[in-house]
């Protein structure tokens, strides 16, 4: 099982990102896939899943600014961030819902 994230980077108060994450050596498809985060200091926040019939769930620390989605014709799924805050500052994760599994994470840095 590999999981790889990317797109973070450093953006302004108010500006968008759009995560990545590829993943291999599972059935994808099949597979619930969600994406976490990890601020300095804090604990993992879960932040949205998104389950095989592409229904999708967000905590509402983010519900109305990121938006998940999935193409397992790709093996990949994305968090579009919009309306970035400082406050969302982290490293982000994406996993495996099942299993918790997720890869080496996407720091995320926004600037006020």
């Amino acid at each position: 099982v590999q999981l790889v994230e990317s797109g973070g980077g450093l953006v302004q108060a108010g500006g968008s990102l759009r995560l990545s994450c590829a993943a291999s050596g599972f059935t994808f498809s099949s597979t619930p896939m969600s994406w976490h985060r990890q601020a300095p200091g804090k604990g993992l926040e879960w932040l949205s899943s998104i389950y095989s019939d592409f229904t999708t769930y967000y905590a509402d620390s983010v519900k109305g600014r990121f938006t998940i989605s999935r193409d397992n014709a790709e093996n990949t799924v994305y968090l579009q961030m919009n309306s970035l805050k400082p406050e969302d500052t982290a490293v982000y994760y994406c996993a495996i819902r099942p299993t918790g599994e997720k890869g080496q994470g996407t720091q995320v840095t926004v600037s006020s």
